[in-house]
């Protein structure tokens, strides 16, 4: 028998789903990519779903009931929003144990609320039912593009540019002092944690936002990318599913890795490597793309949007090229749904 961590998320994904072809004309991506693409005449629909799972995904201890509700939604988003597309519309739904008052769950649609005012969609359905232990939200998002407006991970190829969205490693980091004020915490009930002053770091992990101004950036600026992701995993996982379905290899550029300063100065005080952190971190939400040399000049200078690398022949293989001219193998070392580990 296989133990499913053996596996991780996206290997048991294909090995479940590798008999299934799809069968209605209308499906034009099923299983594979950041959300499944329909056909719905003049546009396509995009559909993308996650569970979060208390224990596994998210910790009472220190998590807002609103916030939880809010970042259910974003992450559904930014889904939508990594396949070029715009979401509309949500469905929610959960399982739910005892401990969890109806006042618990108005907190949680609370931000359910805030988040579709925010991203200016609608709530259209869901369904609710009992957990035996703890919390569970699952969330599918609906979103719409005209079809050559789609951006698929299977489109890099060599000489494209690779670009990231934001900050990396920020959100790791939050988790890290989240799960340091917890153990303290434990270990004495009358010291109040303090993270007034980690309120950036904390506030990427707690509640993200989506790069809807991405979306809107290629819009105005007529960019169209040639593949594209969102981090969800951190980018050494993310660059490597762009890779293996474009059947390209990559080189990042560890120099170029866009880190706050907050970020690596966490990072220091826990031991931890910045770049590590920003590669294998994972929750930034961040876009992570790839664009048409020509294209180049589009992005010089544009504040919040940083080129990191280059696409290149497969057999190359994919890289970091540290700041010391080092070039190391980039492998999948970033969230395992599977084992609850970084």
């Amino acid at each position: 028998m296989t133990e499913v961590s053996a596996l991780g998320e996206f290997g048991l994904i294909q090995r479940l789903t590798q008999r299934f072809s799809t069968q209605d004309d209308s499906t034009i991506k099923g299983v594979g990519d950041d959300a499944a693409v329909l056909d719905a005449g003049k546009q396509k629909v995009v559909v993308s779903t996650d569970l979060l799972v208390e224990g596994i995904h998210f910790d009472m201890m220190y998590t807002p009931l609103k916030h939880l509700g809010y970042k259910a939604v974003v992450v559904n988003l930014s889904d939508i929003y990594a396949m070029n597309a715009r979401p509309k519309h949500i469905t929610v739904s959960l399982a739910i144990s005892s401990r969890f008052t109806v006042e618990a769950l108005e907190e949680i649609y609370e931000g359910i609320l805030h988040a579709c005012k925010v991203y200016n969609v609608d709530l259209v359905g869901g369904d609710t039912t009992s957990s035996l232990k703890g919390l569970i939200i699952s969330v599918t998002a609906v979103g719409y593009a005209n079809e050559e407006k789609i951006v698929y991970r299977n489109g890099a190829k060599v000489g494209d540019l690779i670009a990231v969205s934001g900050d990396l490693g920020a959100a790791y980091l939050g988790l890290q002092l989240l799960e340091r004020e917890k153990r303290i915490f434990l270990e004495d009930q009358n010291i109040t944690p303090d993270l007034e002053s980690e309120k950036y770091l904390v506030g990427r992990q707690l509640k993200p936002e989506a790069r809807k101004d991405i979306i809107d950036f290629f819009e105005e600026m007529n960019l169209q990318p040639t593949a594209m992701i969102d981090v969800s995993d951190g980018i050494s996982s993310d660059i490597l599913h762009i890779c293996s379905q474009s059947k390209v290899g990559c080189q990042i550029y560890e120099d170029e890795i866009p880190i706050v300063e907050e970020t690596a100065e966490r990072a220091l005080t826990f031991n931890l490597d910045p770049t590590t952190c920003a590669m294998n971190g994972g929750e930034d939400y961040e876009l992570l793309f790839t664009i048409d040399e020509a294209d180049e000049t589009k992005l010089v200078d544009v504040p919040g949007i940083s080129i990191i690398g280059k696409i290149v022949e497969k057999e190359e293989g994919c890289l970091l090229v540290t700041k010391g001219g080092n070039r190391v193998a980039i492998t999948a070392q970033g969230w395992n749904h599977f084992s609850s580990s970084f």
